[in-house]
């Protein structure tokens, strides 16, 4: 039985691999915009606001924008892609000294990330797709204080390390204009659906 079973999934693998060719050999680049769900910054905000909380001030009305990403790949194989992501966010909240209290300023976030990327197109049909890619770079998180009182503006510009590990990626379309959607988790979001091109 087992045997039998093994059998089966090489012959499917096989039957993939063969009609995996039709629909976009001609393409060797894409494009690809997208807006996601809880991405890292997002995530990252919602930590600070718990250390800020412990600190003694308090954080809310929470306002987060993105992300929204920019994607090229060039195909190396007909599996195998090469590119990067631009990814940008941004957040804005109000910050005050205790629980109820006045409001003493706002913060507002801005976040630019640059990741080089890799793509695996493990399903590939004229007008279907699978795929999963990772992408690993930093970001630029450019944070803004703004006071109520009449106090100067304070800015701080930090970079740290950032990725996305996109498990599964679904496409559907024609054979070079696209919808997609992706599950995973990292800077471009947990879900994120967009935009592809194939030329």
């Amino acid at each position: 039985m087992k045997k039998v079973f093994l059998l089966a999934v090489a012959a499917v693998i096989a039957t993939v691999c063969v009609n995996a060719q039709n629909g976009y050999d001609d393409t060797k680049s894409e494009v690809a915009v997208s807006y996601g769900l809880l991405a890292n910054s997002q995530w990252l905000d919602a930590f600070t606001a718990v250390v800020t909380e412990e600190a003694g001030a308090v954080l809310s009305n929470e306002q987060f924008l993105g992300p929204l990403s920019i994607e090229y790949f060039y195909h190396y194989r007909s599996w195998l892609s090469f590119g990067g992501a631009l990814v940008y966010g941004q957040s804005s909240m109000d910050v005050a000294n205790q629980q109820e209290g006045p409001k003493v300023g706002t913060s507002k976030i801005q976040y630019l990330s640059l990741m080089p990327a890799m793509k695996f197109d493990w399903l590939r049909f004229s007008h279907f797709g699978m795929y999963s890619k990772l992408a690993a770079g930093y970001t630029m998180r450019l944070q803004h204080y703004i006071y109520t009182d009449g106090r100067p503006q304070e800015n701080e510009n930090i970079f740290h390390p950032n990725f996305q590990i996109s498990l599964l990626g679904i496409e559907a379309g024609s054979p070079r204009f696209r919808v997609y959607f992706e599950g995973g988790i990292g800077e471009q979001g947990v879900l994120l659906a967009g935009l592809r091109y194939k030329f």
